[in-house]
């Protein structure tokens, strides 16, 4: 007989307690253990009894034939790269990203210019009117889409037996509750179970099935972490609500690779793919003479971006200096201030320093500390840096410029994009042929040996 208890779960990581606990035991996160109440019985043995075949054998590995898998190509080139070429069958992709980001309008727009496969849309969170509209907008209409606004997981699985799709999505998997379990919509039994359903679903039919989830204010997709356990792929799609950019990355990728990212810009008509980024994110006046600007080069994933940093400094008007950052990290930023103090003798503890990086993007990577401390110094000394120099080197504690990974990938995109000289580290194309760049290298060890070829 079928009988409920109280359990406790980590929104985290979806570790399990009898009680409550401050810390999780499983992931050591503070104050993330819910109560929610489970159902022991057959019902639960029945739904979680194996996510593959029931009748599966042990198999030699030397005897499994090793396949491609078969791949649904989608209208977007940017999507498919970071797919790794496309949709594989019978997959599970989750694809997360904060509310209003674009996530519905990215796949709303994808399955409505396939014309060759039954497509079933599951909505738990916009009535059909609000799709209709949203498709208008967007401007493209497929006979073989079909819409489903329901978020009973039974009643969608009695409708998969009746539309039979090629393509499942189901946006969002929050909204979506089974009633076998008493939990509400989002939570962590509820989202496990019903992804647990879906996964089933997938690999028996070979469906693809594609979910959508919001991420919480840490940046992580919502619900707990066994979520991204299940699904055979994680997307990430992420931005500045304020910008048009929108950069859509890969986390887990079990058909490809994670080092590729798609670029995005929301117009009036939906998403616009933006083939050649770095134009777009450098300013178009760039003969202008102004200081605090310097370009650097970045590589997100396996793509290299050319990007403008912009700072602003200045004498302390309140007493105390200020420090504020818009898409850099201000902990480094401190450090490379300190750097700059310690080991090149420049004067900025009484000064407010202000850092941007132009298009809204948020850059983590180390090789664009040259091109941050070079802004900080153009802005401090008022000196606009040449229009048509670009640097890419981590500044190290010791004011060394340190090594940068993929460096013939970076000089490769700035020679490509017209400029004349690049700075990077000493030593960096070591084992690499230099004289297939036309661009001027120049090859830098400290940061006081940047400064005095730079403001010489």
């Amino acid at each position: 007989m079928a009988k409920n208890k109280i359990v406790y779960f980590c929104n985290e990581c979806g570790h399990e307690s009898p009680k409550w606990v401050g810390k999780c035991p499983g992931c050591g996160q503070w104050n993330t253990m819910v109560e929610e109440k489970v159902t022991v019985g057959k019902s639960i043995l029945k739904s979680g009894r194996g996510l593959l075949a029931p009748d599966s054998r042990p198999v030699a590995l030397s005897s499994i034939e090793a396949i491609d898998e078969p791949r649904i190509p989608l209208p977007s080139d940017e999507l498919n790269r970071v797919l790794g070429g496309g949709l594989v069958a019978g997959s599970l992709t989750l694809i997360g990203g904060e509310p209003g980001i674009g996530k519905s309008t990215l796949l709303l727009q994808n399955v409505l210019s396939i014309r060759s496969k039954r497509i079933l849309y599951v909505s738990g969170e916009e009535s059909a009117s609000q799709l209709k509209l949203r498709a208008d907008r967007i401007g493209k209409a497929s006979d073989n889409t079909f819409i489903l606004c329901e978020t009973a997981i039974d009643r969608i699985f009695t409708q998969i037996e009746n539309v039979k799709p090629q393509i499942l999505v189901v946006d969002s998997i929050q909204t979506i509750y089974s009633p076998e379990i008493e939990s509400a919509p989002g939570s962590v039994s509820q989202v496990r179970e019903c992804a647990a359903k879906l996964l089933r679903y997938a690999k028996q039919s070979g469906v693809p099935v594609i979910l959508v989830g919001h991420i919480n204010k840490d940046g992580a997709i919502a619900g707990p972490k066994v979520l991204e356990h299940i699904v055979d792929t994680v997307l990430q799609f992420e931005g500045d609500r304020q910008y048009l950019y929108r950069l859509l990355r890969a986390i887990k990728n079990r058909f490809g690779s994670t080092s590729e990212i798609g670029i995005y810009e929301m117009a009036e008509k939906g998403l616009r793919e933006v083939l050649n980024p770095s134009e777009m994110l450098l300013s178009q006046n760039r003969e202008e003479e102004m200081s605090g600007i310097a370009i650097g080069v970045t590589v997100e994933g396996a793509r290299p971006l050319l990007i403008e940093v912009q700072a602003l400094v200045s004498s302390a008007a309140y007493g105390t200096p200020q420090r504020a950052v818009t898409g850099f990290d201000q902990r480094r930023l401190n450090m490379l201030l300190a750097v700059l103090e310690k080991r090149a003798r420049f004067r900025l503890s009484q000064k407010d320093v202000f850092l941007n990086i132009a298009g809204g993007l948020k850059v983590a990577d180390p090789a664009l500390d040259m091109a941050v401390v070079a802004a900080v110094m153009s802005s401090n000394f008022d000196i606009a840096l040449p229009h048509d120099i670009v640097m890419a080197g981590e500044v190290g504690l010791s004011g060394e410029i340190r090594t940068a990974a993929r460096i013939d990938r970076r000089v490769a995109e700035a020679q490509k994009l017209g400029f004349k000289k690049i700075y990077i580290p000493k030593g960096n194309l070591k084992g690499m042929k230099s004289g297939n760049f036309k661009i001027d290298i120049i090859e830098v060890s400290k940061v006081d040996e940047l400064f005095r070829d730079i403001f010489a």
